[in-house]
């Protein structure tokens, strides 16, 4: 469908400039300035303001995770080509984190391929109104310098820390030319939309010819979200035009939407498509859009540049870096205010394209992604003992990946739980289903994600009436030496002793069979462990009774070094969940840790106390740190110990 004549773009002129700033701004505490730091705005340090990186100053956060950034610089610097590889970076804090009393949704970097680039599209074959499915996308393809994008960033937050809170969506993009007019289409998904390079084909888009549409009742209101595509125009001094653009119907402009009005343009796949993307405007006046670009050459951020022609620079020049805000709450696109729910989520995937006009429907040239945004842990819950012997019993039900700002709720139909359901553990008492319901924060409407656990009964088991006491295992010579009595000598048949490398899966390593006639019987068993090579082993005893059945004694932690002092290890290494810090000394102590991530900030601390021997520290949540490596500090008595911790959840 052709767009309305320019009368009608002229007449809603006034709107467009009345709604849009293009002088530096902080929104949500965020700096729009065509920079990059924190705590620093509009060329000048000023503590307070989030950006996207933090480089200096006190207050203000970088959003924008900065792990594995001196790794990424020393290989750009002694291997050309990893230059053109790309990598992204999500937040540097937990999706859906109140920091600084502003709710930090999501947030994403991405670097764009560089030399042999698939990521770009086939001349004159593809437009923002065709479905992806007839996309082309050839193996090789160069673009013209100004529509070669190089670095995207995006990021979402909330101007406060509650759901209702205005909702605020930053983009910002850097490209290889500096001059003339810039045209960009951020385009969101409300499905797994993904792209192939093997085969330069796209799939996964929506049902609504390759989107999917906004449904409304009589009435206006929303029924069901769809895409949204954010097209910004940038000239050679600073930002010209943002328009926002829904998938529609064609038959849904004769309604009049409850929450933003039509724009009056409508492209799809040519004259008298059915589907196509139509702009939108706030039905409330005042500024909902800004964006500008950098005003003179300004830092490029810890990963630095790397240039259309494979080399690295520390700064951007001047008019190479864009940004732009949009208050989706004004613009009417706030699923608080669409669907009546503060968790409902605005889109699930993000392709950030550049065109060759100011015309939507112009040509396509450069993509960055797909890639997904709102994308947090989904609930993953375990029992600790998952099978009871006979029909009770008590255990602990976790959530293994859990978010501090979600909320657990958990329910059974035919189990019985002690404690209060609410929470990422429950305590329960009796054999059953039990499911977990995930809110991604309180007051949520919809679930964001659900786990069931099931324990079982097993019938023809009975507790064993043996009994462990007095386990103990140390280092002597080139063996590990474990001791241990038992209450229940009589009933016992034999012992199997147990190591692992990871307190997860255990082998045998021998067998004590049962001696003597009475009540209570001491034992002993060396293992030995001069030629292991793992920094610590966990040693259990599997008891068996002369009816068969099978209990475990409690887990000790061994180093295979020697007795003295060996200070601190980790296990397992790299971690994804939890951390076992494991200390060896010849004596009780206190010990502070301290965690910091690459750039040296602290994320975790924490104070316990050491016993003689082998102790272990565990350290929990660890799924909530980004990927990356981390620095653990411990300090015990005045001596320092510093190790290595690799985080790959």
């Amino acid at each position: 469908m052709k767009k309305l004549l320019p009368l009608i773009y002229i007449i809603l002129l006034p709107i467009f400039v009345h709604g849009q700033i293009t002088t530096p701004v902080v929104r949500a505490n965020f700096g729009v300035d065509g920079d990059l730091r924190a705590n620093f705005f509009n060329g000048a340090i000023l503590g307070g303001n989030d950006d996207w990186y933090r480089n200096s100053g006190t207050g203000g956060e970088g959003i924008i995770d900065t792990t594995g950034a001196a790794f990424i610089l020393n290989k750009y610097a002694t291997d050309p080509n990893f230059r053109k590889l790309p990598f992204f970076r999500g937040m540097s804090f937990p999706q859906f984190s109140v920091i600084n009393n502003r709710l930090l949704i999501d947030g994403i970097f991405m670097r764009d391929y560089h030399g042999d680039d698939s990521t770009v599209f086939g001349s004159g074959s593809s437009k923002n109104g065709m479905s992806p499915a007839i996309w082309s996308c050839p193996p090789s393809q160069s673009v013209p310098d100004k529509n070669q994008i190089l670095d995207i960033f995006m990021h979402v937050r909330r101007a406060g820390p509650g759901g209702t809170d205005s909702l605020w969506l930053f983009g910002g993009v850097s490209i290889e030319n500096t001059t003339g007019s810039r045209y960009f289409d951020f385009e969101m998904y409300q499905t797994d939309i993904f792209y192939d390079r093997s085969t330069q084909k796209f799939s996964g888009y929506g049902p609504d010819a390759g989107h999917t549409s906004w449904q409304f009742d009589a009435m206006g209101n929303v029924t069901r979200a769809g895409d949204i595509i954010f097209t910004a125009e940038f000239g050679t001094a600073a930002l010209n035009l943002v328009e926002a653009r829904i998938w529609i119907n064609n038959s849904s402009l004769s309604l009049t939407p409850g929450t933003f009005s039509w724009g009056g343009q409508f492209d799809g796949d040519g004259n008298g498509a059915t589907y196509g993307y139509a702009n939108i405007l706030p039905k409330a006046t005042g500024d909902f859009y800004t964006g500008l670009v950098n005003a003179s050459t300004t830092w490029a951020g810890p990963f630095q540049l790397v240039r259309d022609d494979n080399s690295v620079v520390t700064d951007y020049i001047t008019r190479q870096f864009m940004e732009f805000s949009v208050n989706l709450s004004k613009l009417g696109l706030d699923p608080y205010l669409t669907a009546g729910d503060v968790c409902a989520l605005p889109f699930r995937k993000i392709l950030i394209k550049s065109r060759s006009s100011t015309s939507f429907t112009s040509e396509l040239k450069d993509f960055v992604g797909p890639f997904d945004f709102f994308r947090a842990p989904r609930a993953n819950a375990a029992a600790v003992i998952p099978i009871f012997c006979g029909n009770t019993g008590i255990t602990d039900i976790n959530i293994t990946n859990s978010l501090p700002t979600s909320i657990y709720k958990w329910s059974t139909l035919d189990g019985h739980i002690l404690n209060d359901s609410v929470g990422p553990t429950i305590t329960v008492d009796k054999p059953g289903t039990y499911i977990v319901r995930q809110e991604l924060m309180d007051g949520c409407i919809s679930a964001y994600a659900r786990d069931t656990v099931v324990v079982v009964a097993d019938l023809l088991c009975f507790p064993l009436k043996t009994n462990i006491i007095d386990f103990t295992a140390e280092r002597e010579g080139v063996n590990t030496r474990l001791k241990w009595t038992t209450t229940a000598n009589q009933s016992t048949s034999f012992f199997q002793v147990e190591r692992s490398k990871d307190n997860q899966q255990f082998h045998s390593v021998g067998i004590v069979t049962r001696q003597g006639e009475g009540e209570m019987s001491t034992y002993s068993f060396d293992d030995q462990v001069q030629d292991l090579e793992n920094p610590v082993y966990y040693y259990r005893i599997r008891i068996v009774d002369n009816n068969g059945y099978t209990s475990f004694s409690k887990i000790l932690i061994v180093s295979p070094g020697s007795n003295k002092s060996l200070g601190l290890a980790i296990t397992p290494n790299p971690v994804q969940h939890q951390a076992h810090l494991v200390f060896s000394s010849d004596h009780e102590a206190n010990v502070e840790i301290v965690i910091y991530n690459n750039s040296g900030k602290i994320v975790r601390t924490l104070r316990d106390h050491i016993n003689r021997g082998t102790s272990m520290i565990s350290v929990d949540g660890i799924q909530q740190l980004p990927k990356g490596i981390y620095m653990i500090r411990a300090l015990v008595e005045g001596r320092t110990y510093m190790r290595k911790m690799i985080v790959t959840n």
